[in-house]
């Protein structure tokens, strides 16, 4: 006659090892969740480009405090402030050394908060400056008081354009304000970017697309990139500088779209496209802006 062996010995045999393989995972766990406090400064823009660049304190190595935040508040008309921010641990916050966000307001204006984490009671906030961008060189909002930061903030380098558009041939002219036929629907077929100013020729880069997903190398020193003559519209385009002329710079940019309107602003190489494909290119708004030191 055969003897069952009792279900509890069984059981606890086979759960023992289990036991002893769990336990050192659970001592290997995440660390603790950590709480740094914020403090937050808001204000109202009416509509149009800005620059807030953060002056950091030249943090200590590996330093991870302060951290800034750049964002858009709250808003009843669903029109919210977009924002393209500067270089940070990582998308979305600007670190110890500061640097600039970008921010474009629609036309009824917005509320931005800027908030400011990992600083102590009686430590003051870094400085912050607003500076307007699409208004002619010295013209200031009443957000924008003169900075009494170190160094420039905010100042814009003179870069030319040149244009193919259909039609009209070769333009070229100062990149300020709208370059093109801003809702005239003529096409750009190609551009090309010369600095005047702060930077040379080969430090700005950039590229076209065209329909059904062409797209041009990367070309600079002032050359066309595109076409001309062939009725070959551009659908989308990016630009960026080089790693040299990134640690002070950074460019700002939006394009314009037969039916999808405005895209952007895009920086530092991001694909400026517009929401339907292939619709073509008729101008590009350009900011290349020096950082707050």
């Amino acid at each position: 006659m055969r003897t069952r062996q009792p279900r509890t010995s069984r059981t606890k045999a086979a759960e023992g090892p289990k036991r002893a393989a769990t336990a050192p995972g659970a001592e290997a766990g995440p660390p603790p969740i950590r709480v740094v406090a914020g403090r937050a400064r808001v204000a109202w823009l009416e509509g149009g480009l800005y620059a807030l660049s953060i002056v950091g304190q030249a943090p200590p190595a590996n330093a991870e405090l302060p951290l800034t935040r750049v964002s858009a508040g709250p808003s009843t008309d669903l029109k919210t402030p977009e924002i393209a921010l500067g270089p940070g641990p990582s998308p979305g916050w600007l670190g110890p050394s500061g640097g600039t966000a970008v921010a474009r307001l629609p036309a009824g204006g917005g509320i931005i908060v800027v908030t400011t984490y990992g600083l102590g009671d009686a430590a003051p906030l870094p400085e912050l400056t607003v500076s307007r961008l699409d208004r002619p060189s010295g013209e200031r909002s009443a957000a924008s008081p003169p900075s009494t930061a170190p160094g420039p903030s905010g100042r814009e380098l003179q870069i030319e354009i040149a244009l193919h558009i259909e039609r009209q041939g070769d333009r070229r002219g100062l990149a300020r304000g709208w370059a093109g036929n801003l809702g005239q629907r003529r096409r750009i077929e190609a551009f090309g970017l010369r600095p005047l100013e702060g930077i040379a020729a080969g430090d700005i880069e950039y590229m076209g697309f065209g329909p059904e997903g062409r797209q041009t190398p990367w070309v600079s020193d002032a050359r066309l990139c595109g076409t001309r003559g062939r009725g070959m519209p551009l659908t989308g385009f990016a630009i960026r500088l080089v790693p040299t002329a990134r640690e002070r710079y950074d460019v700002i940019y939006e394009g314009s779209f037969f039916d999808s309107g405005t895209s952007g602003p895009r920086r530092d190489g991001e694909p400026c496209l517009p929401s339907r494909v292939d619709d073509p290119l008729e101008a590009i708004k350009l900011l290349v802006i020096e950082r707050a030191r």
